[in-house]
């Protein structure tokens, strides 16, 4: 048995007039991220992870800013073609932990349809998606609510 784990990092600016989406769910708020795609941190995050388990590089390398083929582009189609790299690669996911780093919103009321999001794009299931909120204690960016932050952690298996 093989297995394999993988580490993702994202930040974002925040701003107004932007959507704050998350795991693919769009939480209201008064800001949002600024970014190329739709700013979805947790699933940037995310396919960092797996991306980086496999040596793969990270989501710049695959889906650059710089191309307007990504412009506003939903970050599950993302996540999904990340998906179809890892299994193509015959690994399978065990499970998926993350943290969201945002002072505002409170998130506990989403955070059941993020896991579910994921996982749905993923095709696993939604207990082997960890996702947790925690703010900065009003330190730093996060703090000053100029940004967000996440952090994603995964277990890979090869099939």
């Amino acid at each position: 048995m093989k297995i394999r784990t993988g580490i993702g990092f994202d930040v974002h600016q925040l701003a107004g007039n932007e959507k704050l989406i998350l795991g693919g769910i769009e939480i209201p708020h008064n800001k949002g991220c600024v970014a190329h795609s739709d700013g979805d941190v947790l699933i940037h995050a995310i396919c960092d992870a797996l991306l980086g388990a496999l040596g793969l590089g990270d989501i710049g390398a695959h889906f650059p800013d710089t191309d307007m083929r990504y412009k506003d582009i939903a970050s599950t189609r993302l996540l999904a073609e990340v998906n179809k790299l890892i299994t193509g690669k015959g690994f399978s996911i065990c499970n998926i932990d993350s943290v969201i780093c945002l002072q505002q919103p409170k998130l506990r009321e989403y955070i059941s349809s993020i896991q579910s999001s994921i996982a749905g794009v993923l095709e696993i299931d939604p207990g082997d998606v960890s996702v947790k909120a925690t703010t900065t204690e009003k330190l730093g960016y996060v703090g000053r609510e100029e940004g967000i932050a996440a952090h994603a952690v995964v277990l890979l298996l090869k099939k």
